[in-house]
This record gives C-alpha cells, sequence and structure tokens, in this order.
C-alpha cells in the first residue's frame, strides 16, 4: 500500500510540474514590453513595442485591434519602404521589434486622438498564442526612447 501511495505522488508531482509550463512544453512564451505610441497629429497614429518569445517555438502576430481606432494594421519596413503584411513572425527564443523607421503598427480611422500621458488599449492576436491586451502610453509626437528599442 506504501509503494502504491508513493508512486501516486511521484506520478501527480510530475504531471504538476509539468503543467508549469516550462520553456521545453514547445510552445511560445510571449511577453510585451517597450509600448508606447506618439501623440497622433492626424487621423492616423503609430505603435511601437517589443514582443519577446521566450519559448521553444515561434509564433507570428497576426491581427491587432484598438477601440481608438476603426483598423489597426501591421507594417513592415524594408529599405525604407513600408507596407502592410498579414503577420510577422516572433522567433522562438527571440523577439520582434516594432520601432520607429521599422516594423511598426498603424492605428488608422481614428476615433478619437488620444493625447499624451493617456493609454491606449490595444489586443494583439498570435497564430498560436492566447491573445495579449496591452496598455500602451502615448507620448509626446517627437518621443524617441532612448533604450529598448
Amino acid at each position: 500500500m506504501r509503494h502504491r501511495a508513493a508512486a501516486a505522488l511521484a506520478v501527480s508531482c510530475a504531471l504538476a510540474l509539468t503543467a508549469c509550463g516550462g520553456s521545453d512544453d514547445g510552445s511560445a512564451r510571449l511577453s510585451v514590453g517597450a509600448a508606447y505610441m506618439p501623440q497622433p497629429v492626424s487621423d492616423l497614429a503609430a505603435g511601437f513595442l517589443t514582443i519577446t518569445n521566450d519559448g521553444d517555438a515561434a509564433d507570428r502576430l497576426t491581427a491587432v485591434s484598438s477601440d481608438v481606432a476603426g483598423q489597426v494594421t501591421v507594417h513592415e519596413t524594408v529599405d525604407g519602404s513600408m507596407r502592410e503584411v498579414e503577420s510577422l513572425d516572433i522567433p522562438a527564443h527571440g523577439s520582434l521589434v516594432l520601432e520607429s523607421g521599422g516594423n511598426h503598427l498603424m492605428f488608422e480611422q481614428l476615433k478619437r486622438k488620444p493625447k499624451q500621458g493617456q493609454k491606449v488599449s490595444v489586443e494583439l492576436r498570435f497564430a498560436h498564442s492566447d491573445p495579449v491586451t496591452v496598455e500602451v502610453p502615448v507620448k509626446p509626437a517627437t518621443y524617441r526612447p532612448t533604450t529598448g528599442h
């Protein structure tokens, strides 16, 4: 009886450790940081952030939405030319950096112009991971981060 109880305890502990979601489970583990939006000066706004993937599997940013805009699109910049794309890759054990002059978000058909000091709620959707909602701070129109991008 004691051996069965010990075996059951060992199996329970192993299952509990597996459920903790260590990075060896073959999935993406996403976090978002360094987010900001320069205060818009027209009916468009840009958004910048970094999505870090600490997991063993790659993922893709596939869609973005915000209650402040009629639509939010994902843009990539190659050789100084920007174009809308359907998704951007987030490598395993890597990051996707959305920055001024590079890949970025475009908030189109603004319903209101967010002001410096406010926050804009943004939902990021991915090919494999659950959606992530981020509160993006609105910075001065001329803001340029000194670190993080």
